[in-house]
């Protein structure tokens, strides 16, 4: 089925005489009668019921219409706002993001390639995250845990493991990996609860039996680095916010779970 026959298809219908059209159309007759004919082979009925050169659409012929106008309608909308589209001034791209450590290489890629777009970043909860994309307030968020159902969504774009970040005379910093249950007894230092690291470490240490201890709880994950040279604990960080420091050894875990996906929605 081609647009030109659903052009045509329409004007016969409009007219009801194959002639009128014809001229309307600035076609020739026979031109025209072999588009409709064509037209009504693909539809698989026929469309109008013949009398001479007088044409009367019949009840296959009026249920087409309805869909072929519609159909019509919906690409001049369409070719409308490509047109408008393109005639617009570039905006800024407005990114909500609840996980930051991935954005210096994201961001520094996108102006590589897009160097005209200007865009905008908010770092937020996931809670809020999520609010501003439902009120379109925002045009993408970058988060950790995914933000997606009711209208939005999303696409895992990196999977994060997460390591154990320990004081590099620690005994423990001595093991090229590690399983979770090796940290019952150790002081640990995170994020306050509702983080995403911080629920994936938390939830995990239930199934081993045991409740980490926390020494410091925090709502700044850049400081936590700091605080393990420091030697005041140890912290579970994802691999992309490792900061190289002489008094720190990050540990992979056993548990290949503990890890967050990044998702872009």
């Amino acid at each position: 089925m081609e647009l030109l026959q659903l052009h045509y298809f329409i004007e016969v219908a409009r007219t009801e005489h194959m002639t009128e059209a014809a001229h309307k159309l600035h076609v020739t007759q026979s031109s025209l009668s072999k588009t409709i004919r064509r037209l009504e082979e693909d539809v698989g009925m026929p469309l109008f019921d013949r009398n001479n050169r007088r044409l009367k659409l019949n009840e296959f012929g009026l249920l087409f219409l309805r869909r072929a106008e519609k159909a019509l309608f919906e690409l001049e909308q369409g070719k409308r706002e490509v047109r408008d589209l393109a005639d617009r001034e570039p905006d800024t791209l407005k990114l909500v993001v609840t996980a930051a450590s991935t954005l210096p290489s994201l961001l520094g890629e996108f102006r590589k390639r897009m160097p005209e777009i200007q865009f905008h970043v908010e770092r937020l909860t996931a809670r809020e995250t999520e609010e501003r994309l439902r009120r379109g307030e925002a045009d993408f968020g970058l988060s950790s845990p995914l933000a997606c159902g009711g209208g939005i969504g999303c696409e895992v774009v990196h999977i994060d493991p997460i390591v154990a970040a320990i004081p590099s005379e620690h005994p423990l910093a001595r093991n090229p990996i590690l399983s979770l249950a090796e940290f019952r007894e150790e002081w640990l230092i995170g994020v306050k609860k509702g983080y995403g690291t911080r629920n994936l470490i938390d939830n995990a240490a239930l199934r081993y039996g045991f409740s980490p201890h926390y020494v410091y709880e925090g709502d700044e994950p850049s400081r936590l680095i700091s605080l393990v040279e420091a030697g005041i604990g140890i912290a579970f960080i994802p691999a992309t916010a490792k900061e190289e420091r002489s008094g720190v050894r990050y540990i992979a875990l056993k548990e290949k779970e503990l890890s967050r996906q990044i998702a872009l929605s």
